[in-house]
């Protein structure tokens, strides 16, 4: 029953977001700041935010949720480390519909997205750099197998890049009963090439671009570095940079579980079978990666198939890397603030930088 309910509520939240995007411009004029003390539903029934369709429903599984979580505050919502810059995100997300930018962008046609109504979920959020023509990071949120996490390891990743001028864009991909048959890859890889298709639209260049991932987005952007496995095989560019945190290597014993769950009777690749050390190869882009000895939910971090491993294969196949680990640095905390990984950003974009060129 709690899937169908996902499902009903993820569709009238997509239904009513597309037809939010078909706001005028000064619909959104009257929208004020937000603040920790926001609620859900002042955020969500602002007009600026509103209007820009971004998708904030990033713990509610059911109506019940959707009622229970409505009138908390963005303090109350979201995670601590990621609170402020979150809300700096909506701030801006609000700014830019304001100024007439688009923020929501379909990663699919309109007719793919009638022959498979899941894929209208699948969103790009964009928010412009402070200079035109340079390099973006595109963000993939952790999932958690339920829901992406658009607001919180998104919105504050998005706002913090934004504030060193880069362009950014935080996907929205297909997750927990609509994840078979690898869609986030595919929904990644179609991601790329849209920004890709209409980088002069979005003022970017094409190349060197950063995947930023977390947790079990970060296991998604790093299958698609593998040149057989990701970009390659959609024939989309490469990436500049991983630049990842706390990301799953190896998903171990919840690969047949999620088989089950998600790719019942079917044979082939999956990408939740695939452990990182086996994507790298020649072709594998840089990579900057942190995890925190107390995080609890990948506690299995210093066992074989986990984070030491990828340092020693990206080290063997002479990937240049950096890995980084706290002492501090909980699960599912984004950009950090008020532990020991705040600040990792900005040692983050120094490697991207170091390594591409452009």
């Amino acid at each position: 029953m709690r899937s169908w309910n996902y499902k009903l509520l993820c569709g009238a939240v997509c239904l009513a977001q597309l037809a939010c995007l078909s706001l005028p411009v000064w619909a959104a004029q009257n929208s004020a700041a937000f603040t920790r003390q926001t609620t859900l539903q002042q955020l969500r029934d602002d007009p600026a935010i509103k209007s820009s369709g971004y998708y904030t429903y990033c713990r509610e599984l059911s109506g019940l949720g959707n009622e229970y979580w409505k009138n908390k505050t963005l303090e109350q919502y979201m995670r601590p480390e990621l609170v402020d810059d979150s809300v700096a995100a909506m701030n801006l997300v609000a700014e830019n519909t304001r100024n007439g930018v688009q923020v929501t962008w379909q990663v699919y046609s309109p007719e793919e997205i009638a022959a498979n109504s899941s894929l209208g979920c699948v969103q790009l959020y964009y928010f412009p750099g402070k200079e035109p023509g340079g390099k973006y990071a595109l963000v993939v949120p952790g999932n958690g197998s339920t829901m992406t996490s658009e607001m919180e390891e998104g919105g504050s990743t998005a706002y913090q890049l934004h504030e060193q001028g880069y362009t950014v864009f935080v996907l929205r991909y297909r997750t927990w009963i609509d994840m078979g048959d690898n869609a986030p890859i595919q929904d990644l890889a179609n991601a790329v090439k849209f920004i890709t298709a209409h980088a002069g639209q979005f003022g970017v260049q094409p190349e060197n671009y950063a995947l930023v991932g977390y947790s079990s987005g970060g296991q998604i952007a790093g299958i698609f570095a593998n040149k057989e496995r990701g970009y390659g095989s959609y024939q989309v560019e490469r990436p500049g940079a991983l630049l990842l945190g706390y990301p799953v290597v190896d998903l171990t014993v919840m690969k047949p579980l999620y088989h089950i769950l998600y790719d019942i009777g079917t044979c082939g690749w999956r990408y939740y079978w695939a452990n990182l050390c086996n994507m790298v190869d020649a072709d594998y882009p840089p990579v900057y990666f942190w995890w925190g000895k107390n995080d609890v939910v990948l506690s299995s971090a210093e066992m074989p198939g986990q984070h030491r491993d990828f340092d020693r294969t990206l080290e063997r196949n002479n990937i240049p890397h950096q890995m980084v680990v706290y002492q501090n640095a909980p699960h599912s905390i984004g950009t950090g603030n008020g532990t020991d990984a705040e600040g990792w950003m900005t040692d983050a974009v120094a490697f991207w930088e170091a390594h591409t060129t452009g």
